[in-house]
């Protein structure tokens, strides 16, 4: 038996031994290409950044900026070395890239090797400095094209893609937020996120190589606020006609109440036909005082007042039909009927419901394609709660397959061992993969659900039971029961339009909320429920 209890523990040392020796042995796997002439812009970071970005000089942008080794590997990415700080940085492209023109390829790695608490982890591409910015001086102000990336903080869990586009009609330029965005990954681990922009108005977003999600840029329903206005908008002058009767059903004036109907009689009677059980102990208390009890030697009658034993349930009436007095029950009074009313009909001056008549909107304007402003710089400019961020392989290029080049010879060794070096943590803390494998299917598939748009208002609920199961394996299958009954709950609120099957009772709990990162939403989720649970009495048995 002892050999037996042995083998797991000897297959996870062996599997870590093989992540160091592999990870010994295929750094030089994680390291760039040398020929970045595909590439319109390409940052490995394998080189100090000092120098060759600009880092902010204001004065709430206190966080200081490393170049560090990712951990367990040989190569390098830009660093976020302090909690709780701001973030800000810049580098300046020596020639600004075009959006208007042919594929766009935006692509980064990132890594949360502490978690993501709260904070971002995104790329702001910024628009030249004409626009009103200065390197030393890069904030949140700062004029930008574009924003992409991770961003978690409360109800806040989404890959962000935001694009700014001056309005033709107003020239104001507006933010404009990609609806429904995929979430971001809860694990430790490298990730790249690619944005690729096609001439035809298309977006994809990859996470891993994986295509998340999928927008058009001209469509209402991919964004909000949409890039085109609508055509038509209800006219603010109309008003509805005071004798607009939008009351589908009235009751029925022709109606009279009847004369048999009592609105005196009780809802319910007593039941004249019911007869005490036999074996109901009438001169039997419900309870008794305690035997066992006694009067502490403390206790002084004076300034404590008389002492009394506590009561507890009297053991006689377990065996028998009921104790105390007997009384005969209710029931419900079949001359019952309630306050009457006039039955409802069909209203003969039902006009529906009053709507404004729709005008011309004179905000409206056509685009056969966005008028992106150019990329002359990228910003990374970030506050977050967790250190241990760290940005690497920055990519800008013109053609999806040099994205996926990269994405291979970059990112997908890394994330190769990195997967590898869990799996054997995974498998030495458990003893086998079996729990570890299934939990890490059921997470997945619980995200993945969680992703579905209807359940957006729902998000952060579902994330943090989700998360709380990551992190407590030992309470992992009663924490999937609160997720399931939040899902059956959310459900049948859709069907029944707001009533709840179930409660599910929460203790409180407190979440952090993120600052506004270049206009992007970040909401605060604080839920606290008290539950108080009144001391139970044995009910009184009557039938």
């Amino acid at each position: 038996m002892g050999e037996r209890k042995g083998i797991p523990i000897a297959l996870g040392l062996l599997a870590m031994l093989l992540f160091f020796i592999a990870s010994s042995s295929s750094s030089h796997l994680v390291r760039a290409s040398d020929d970045a002439d595909d590439a319109i812009f390409y940052e490995s970071f394998d080189e100090d950044f000092d120098g060759r970005w600009i880092v902010s000089d204001k004065e709430d942008y206190n966080g200081v900026w490393k170049h560090a080794k990712s951990d367990g590997h040989d190569d390098y990415g830009l660093l976020v070395s302090e909690q709780a700080r701001k973030y800000a940085i810049v580098k300046k492209l020596d020639e600004p890239v075009s959006l208007k023109d042919g594929t766009v390829v935006l692509q980064f790695e990132t890594r949360l090797q502490n978690g993501l608490e709260c904070g971002g982890a995104y790329i702001k591409y910024l628009r030249p400095q004409e626009s009103g910015w200065k390197p030393k001086e890069f904030d949140n102000e700062s004029p930008y094209s574009i924003m992409f990336g991770p961003d978690k903080c409360g109800a806040t869990n989404k890959v962000h893609f935001i694009f700014k586009h001056k309005n033709p009609k107003s020239g104001e330029y507006v933010e404009h937020h990609l609806k429904y965005p995929p979430s971001v990954p809860s694990d430790k681990l490298t990730h790249v996120y690619t944005a690729i922009l096609k001439p035809d108005n298309e977006l994809q977003i990859l996470i891993d190589g994986e295509e998340k999600k999928k927008a058009n840029f001209l469509s209402s329903e991919d964004f909000e606020p949409p890039l085109i206005p609508s055509k038509t908008i209800p006219d603010p002058d109309d008003k509805k006609p005071e004798d607009w009767d939008e009351r589908a059903k009235i009751p029925d004036p022709s109606a009279v109440k009847p004369d048999d109907w009592d609105e005196d009689a009780p809802m319910e009677i007593l039941d004249e036909e019911a007869e005490k059980p036999e074996g109901w102990l009438d001169d039997e208390p419900e309870e008794i005082d305690d035997p066992e009890a006694t009067k502490p030697e403390d206790w002084d009658d004076e300034e404590d007042g008389e002492w009394e034993a506590p009561k507890i349930e009297n053991p006689k009436c377990e065996a028998a039909p009921g104790c105390g007095e007997w009384k005969r029950p209710m029931k419900r009074n079949p001359a019952y009927k309630g306050k009457w009313s006039a039955p409802y009909i069909d209203n003969p001056n039902y006009k529906g419901i009053w709507k404004p008549r729709e005008i011309p909107n004179p905000e409206y304007f056509e685009l056969e394609k966005p008028d992106f402003e150019p990329i002359a710089a990228l910003g990374i400019e970030i506050w977050t709660m967790q250190d241990g961020i760290l940005f690497d392989n920055i990519l800008i290029a013109n053609d999806d397959k040099v994205a996926e080049s990269y994405r291979e010879t970059t990112w997908k060794p890394k994330f190769t061992i990195e997967k590898e070096k869990q799996k054997a943590e995974d498998e030495a803390a458990t003893g086998s993969d079996g729990i570890a494998g299934f939990q890490k299917k059921v997470f997945d598939l619980l995200y993945k659900i969680a992703d579905i748009p209807f359940l957006s208002d729902h998000k952060s609920k579902i994330y943090d039971l989700i998360e709380k199961a990551e992190k407590q394996p030992n309470l992992t299958i009663g924490i999937l029961v609160a997720v399931v009954v939040v899902f059956v709950s959310i459900f049948f609120r859709l069907i029944f339009g707001g009533k709840k099957p179930a409660k599910v009772e929460k203790k409180p709990e407190r979440t952090e909320a993120s600052n506004n990162q270049g206009g992007a939403e970040n909401e605060e989720n604080k839920e606290k429920e008290e539950a108080s649970n009144a001391p139970r009495r044995r009910p009184r048995r009557e039938d």
